[in-house]
């Protein structure tokens, strides 16, 4: 590769993308003959050629083309089609390369037994396939020749999964691959493996911790990138867009879709002669990257805004301002990540949606992500957060996080919910991503979620919600619960709705008491919902909550709280210290041991 890059001016070499620009300079230092290159491998990569026009093509042909200029024999390998080769196209006088392999490996073989001999050649087997390429490594080292192989699905070939379980072939196809990696040989003669998986972590973790083996990442296109094949694509004149929606517009929303999910919306629009729309474009934005997350991320559109939340009126000032501050793009004095507490029916999930329809950016949530398999859970976080990477700026919602995210010190899955805890975590307190993925962790139960991820640097803001104190702070509920609900009615509120009631109410329960008055008004064939509905509905609703229970999630919650604008009043003026001997009897009487 060093003759091909050299003769290439350096404005060539500067528009490689990053991981390319990487992979060149471990390969041009001779520090390293095998690669595992993991991300976004299935997709189109571009490069910009000499006459500075674009091509956009798939990975082997990328290695084979941009970064070794078809200089050298090129070998491929999966499970499913064993051996095959990639040629040049532009060479027709240069003999192929299969027929290179045969001749090579079959030298001195009679003529007679060619045919049997060839077909053996090209057994999908692992270990004879691998045995005849590194037979046709060593001959081509003689030769002075360059060979590159490239390994497609490689978490086929070495699994990830204890060695102990491993069968004689994943054993051989490690051991074979690491001592290829060591032979100091394949470095000072030009022969290169490369490893390709789209997560790193479907491979075994001896080979990709392996020092000699080099990772890099190949990430999900860039605005710039998205930009650039839109363009690509109205110039060979398959873009169809409405008149109100340009590129650059298109390049902003498409952030986390890969060019293939970029080409499956424009082809699927060109060809049912429909223009783009930005409803159609967001319609398939949000099926492709919860399609591309394999259900693990659920992209969230909400039609309300903070003005239809009721109270917690210092919890709105705070996220407002915040809301002003990502629309006038200063993305930089925002938190990392907000951590909302509070007893359960306080509208904490409710609150962050509504905050989503008033920041103008995406906002995913994260759903289960754990696998029964090994190195799965590992494998679907990776995965994970490469979109979340490329969605920024984004928002992440993890609701009932402490029962989500887990522990540090958990035992009993073998580690995994160490390893998963350590790369969120990590992730999280990436200060690279300040203000371009926001963290909402929603929890009743603070107290669970380890210090690691509530520290600063990761939940900066801990934002708390309680039930309402005060008569005007439910008159205000029961409206705003009637607005969200669509409901039909004229009634108006009056303290005697719920002051014979000896209970008090969440706005869960306000919501649920108003749905059974709806439910009372339908089964009467009414429309509008009365004051007997209501009443009715009041005199038969028990809340479903224990006050024990409730309590502890109030001082949790209390002790949680940054901002004492947030604490009730009947908690201010306790000291802290006081708080918490009231958690850990409360604790006690519920029976927690820690």
């Amino acid at each position: 590769m060093s003759e091909h890059l050299i003769q290439k001016n350096y404005n060539f070499i500067k528009k490689l993308p990053e991981w390319a620009k990487k992979f060149a300079i471990k390969y041009c230092s001779n520090t390293a003959s095998t690669y595992i290159f993991h991300g976004n491998i299935r997709d189109f990569l571009a490069q910009r050629t000499e006459e500075d026009s674009f091509k956009f093509v798939k990975v082997q042909d990328y290695f084979a083309d941009i970064l070794f200029g078809y200089k050298g024999k090129i070998l491929c390998y999966d499970r499913s089609s064993g051996i095959s080769f990639v040629e040049n196209p532009f060479d027709k006088t240069q003999e192929s390369t299969k027929n290179d392999f045969i001749k090579t490996l079959l030298s001195g073989t009679a003529q007679a037994h060619k045919a049997e001999k060839t077909k053996k050649l090209f057994s999908k087997n692992l270990v004879h396939s691998f045995e005849n390429i590194e037979k046709y490594f060593y001959s081509k080292i003689e030769q002075n020749e360059r060979v590159v192989l490239i390994v497609d699905f490689s978490e086929t070939i070495v699994p990830t999964s204890s060695t102990l379980s491993f069968s004689e072939e994943d054993r051989y196809s490690l051991v074979t691959i690491k001592r290829w990696a060591y032979n100091p040989l394949f470095i000072q003669k030009d022969i290169t493996i490369i490893l390709l998986t789209e997560n790193s972590f479907d491979m075994n973790q001896n080979l990709t911790k392996c020092p000699n083996i080099i990772k890099i990442h190949i990430p999900i296109p860039d605005e710039k990138t998205r930009e650039d094949f839109l363009s690509y694509n109205l110039k060979k004149g398959k873009l169809l867009l409405e008149e109100t929606i340009s590129i650059p517009t298109i390049a902003k929303i498409t952030g986390g879709l890969n060019l293939v999910n970029i080409n499956q919306i424009i082809s699927e629009s060109f060809q049912e002669k429909k223009n783009i729309s930005m409803e159609y474009l967001r319609l398939r934005k949000k099926e492709l990257i919860e399609s591309e997350s394999m259900g693990m991320l659920e992209i969230i559109e909400s039609e309300s805004n903070l003005d239809m939340v009721s109270g917690h009126e210092p919890v709105k000032t705070s996220l407002k301002r915040a809301a002003k501050n990502i629309k006038d793009g200063r993305l930089d004095v925002l938190p990392m990540g907000y951590l909302i507490s509070g007893p359960v029916g306080t509208g904490k999930t409710f609150l962050v949606s509504c905050f989503t329809g008033e920041i103008g950016i995406p906002v995913v949530k994260m759903l289960n992500f754990r696998s029964k398999y090994v190195g799965a859970t590992e494998s679907n976080i990776e995965k994970i957060l490469n979109i979340l990477k490329a969605m920024a700026p984004v928002g992440v919602i993890i609701d009932e996080a402490d029962a989500v995210l887990g522990d540090r010190n958990q035992e009993g899955d073998s580690g995994t919910s160490n390893r998963v805890f350590a790369q969120i975590a990590s992730f999280m307190g990436n200060t690279e991503y300040r203000g371009k993925i926001i963290w909402f962790l929603i929890t009743c139960r603070p107290d669970l979620l380890p210090i690691d991820l509530k520290r600063q640097g990761r939940c900066e803001e801990h934002l708390s919600l309680f039930y309402p104190e005060t008569e005007r702070e439910r008159e205000d509920l029961f409206y705003k619960m009637i607005k969200k609900l669509k409901i039909k009615t004229d009634i108006r509120y009056t303290e005697d709705f719920f002051k014979k009631q000896k209970y008090t109410y969440s706005g869960a329960d306000i919501e649920a008491i108003l749905v059974r008055a709806k439910f009372i008004a339908a089964s009467d064939g009414k429309d509008i919902i009365t004051t007997s509905n209501i009443e009715e509905a009041i005199n038969n609703f028990i809340p479903a909550v224990y006050p024990y229970e409730v309590e502890l999630q109030n001082l949790v919650s209390v002790l949680e709280c940054t901002n004492k604008e947030m604490i009730p009043a009947k908690y201010a003026s306790t000291p802290k210290t006081k708080i918490a001997e009231s958690v850990r009897h409360m604790k006690a009487v519920l029976g927690e041991t820690n």
